[in-house]
C-alpha cells in the first residue's frame, strides 16, 4: 500500500537522499501508521471487553500509544526538513532523532503500564470469553502489524531513518505480542489454565524490551558514533582518485541529521609540488565529494617530503615500531628534524580506542622500543590521535 501510495502522492519518490522526498515518505508512512493504529486500537478495545481479557485490553492500548507515536514522527519529518537558520546553521535533521528517542521513551512507559494491570490480573483472576469473532481480530491484527513492521523498517533502511527504525521494531513487537494473547485465549478456551494475566506480563515486558532496544538505535547517532565503512570506503576512494593526493587521515564524519553530513580530513600532497597547484587539487575534490556524496567536505593539505631517502628510510622503521606496538595503529605527518648529537622523528600516531594506556604511557613506550629498535640517538615528538571511524 505504502508503495503505490508513494508512487502516486511523491514526486521523484525513489530519490531517497532528497529532504524534500525524505519528509513526505515520513508523513506519508505517518499517516498510515495513524490510521491503522486507530482502527486496530477500536477493534481490540471492543473485543477485550466482550472477552472480558486483560491481555487483548493492553494490547488494544499497546496500539493507541503507537498511534501516538505516528504522529510524533509525522511531526519529527516536517521539523526536521526546516531550513537552516541563524540559530541552526547546520539545520534541523536531528530532531528526527530526537522524535525517535520521545516514540521510544512512550514504548517504554506503555509497557510499564501494561505491566501493572497484568499483574493484578493475576492477582484477580477473570474468565475470558472465546469467541471466533476476537481470535477473527487477533490474526487480522498480527497481519496488518508484520505489514506495518516491513514497510517502516523497508523505508528506515532506504531513507536512513533511526526514528522510523524504531517505529518498525515497535511493530515486530507488536506482533510478537498480540501472538502471545492470541496463543492464551487457544490455551484458556481448550484447557483449565487462566493465563491471560501472565500473557499479559510477557506482552507488557516484549513492549519494555523493543522500547529500550529503539531508544538505544535513536540516541547513538544523537551522541556521536561512527559512520558506516562503506561510506568511510567511498570518501578514501574518491579522494585517493585525485592526482596529487598521495594520502589521507584525520577523516572525521560529522552527522547533523539525516542527508546532512559535513566530512573534514587531511590529505597528503607532495612537498615539492607548486602549492597553488595543490591547493587547486584540494577544491576540485571538495566540489566532487560534494557532488558524489551530497555532503559539505573541508580539506586541509598537508605537504609531504617525498624525495629524500633518508627520511623516507627512518619513516619505514617507524612505522615498522608502531605496527609492533599495536598492528591497528599507525602514523602520519612524518618529520625529521637531523642534529649533530641527536635526531627527532615529529609525527602523529592515530590509536585505536582498545587502547587503555595514556598518551604519556604510549609516548613512553614508543619511546623506549625506538632507542631499542633504531638507536638511542633517535628521540621521538609526537601527537596521539583517535581513529574517529
Amino acid at each position: 500500500m505504502i508503495s503505490i501510495l508513494s508512487r502516486i502522492l511523491i514526486r521523484d519518490y525513489q530519490q531517497y537522499d532528497n529532504p524534500e522526498v525524505r519528509e513526505k515518505y515520513g508523513v506519508l508512512s505517518g499517516s498510515v501508521g495513524i490510521f491503522l493504529n486507530i482502527v486496530l486500537f477500536i477493534i481490540k478495545f471492543v473485543a477485550g471487553m466482550v472477552s472480558h481479557s486483560i491481555a487483548i485490553t493492553a494490547d488494544a492500548f499497546n496500539n493507541l500509544s503507537d498511534a501516538g507515536s505516528s504522529v510524533i514522527t509525522l511531526l519529527g519529518f516536517k521539523l526536521s526538513a526546516a531550513k537552516p537558520d541563524p540559530e541552526h546553521p547546520f539545520g534541523h535533521g536531528r530532531i528526527e532523532y530526537v522524535t525517535g528517542l520521545v516514540v521510544s521513551g512512550i514504548i517504554v512507559l506503555m509497557g510499564v503500564e501494561l505491566l501493572k494491570d497484568s499483574i493484578s490480573k493475576i492477582i484477580h483472576p477473570e474468565e475470558t470469553i472465546f469467541s471466533p469473532l476476537v481470535l477473527g481480530i487477533l490474526i487480522l491484527s498480527i497481519l496488518v502489524k508484520l505489514y506495518m513492521a516491513f514497510y517502516n523498517r523497508s523505508l528506515a533502511a532506504k531513507l536512513d531513518s533511526a526514528a522510523m527504525k524504531a517505529t518498525g521494531t515497535d511493530s515486530l513487537s507488536d506482533s510478537l505480542a498480540t501472538s502471545i494473547v492470541l496463543l492464551s485465549m487457544v490455551i484458556g478456551h481448550y484447557t483449565s489454565f487462566h493465563i491471560d494475566g501472565y500473557c499479559g506480563v510477557i506482552v507488557a515486558v516484549i513492549v519494555i524490551i523493543a522500547g529500550l532496544s529503539a531508544g538505544k538505535e535513536t540516541m547513538d547517532p544523537l551522541l556521536g558514533q561512527p559512520p558506516e565503512p562503506e561510506f568511510v570506503q567511498k570518501i578514501q576512494d574518491i579522494v585517493l582518485s585525485q592526482e596529487g593526493i598521495i594520502g589521507i587521515h584525520d577523516l572525521v564524519v560529522h552527522n547533523y541529521g539525516p542527508a546532512r553530513t559535513m566530512i573534514s580530513l587531511h590529505a597528503e600532497v607532495p612537498a615539492n609540488v607548486d602549492v597553488l597547484i595543490s591547493h587547486d587539487i584540494i577544491d576540485q575534490t571538495e566540489h566532487l565529494l560534494n557532488e558524489e556524496l551530497q555532503c559539505e567536505a573541508v580539506i586541509h593539505m598537508d605537504p609531504v617530503v617525498t624525495d629524500d631517502l633518508r627520511v623516507d628510510s627512518l619513516k619505514r622503521q617507524m612505522k615498522t615500531v608502531v605496527e609492533t606496538w599495536n598492528q591497528q595503529a599507525s602514523i602520519h605527518d612524518f618529520r625529521v628534524v637531523f642534529g649533530n648529537t641527536h635526531t627527532n622523528l615529529i609525527f602523529d600516531v592515530v590509536v585505536p580506542f582498545s587502547v587503555k594506556a595514556s598518551e604519556t604511557e604510549i609516548v613512553e613506550t614508543l619511546q623506549e622500543m625506538v632507542s631499542q629498535q633504531m638507536g638511542e640517538e633517535y628521540f621521538i615528538v609526537i601527537d596521539v590521535d583517535r581513529i574517529y571511524v
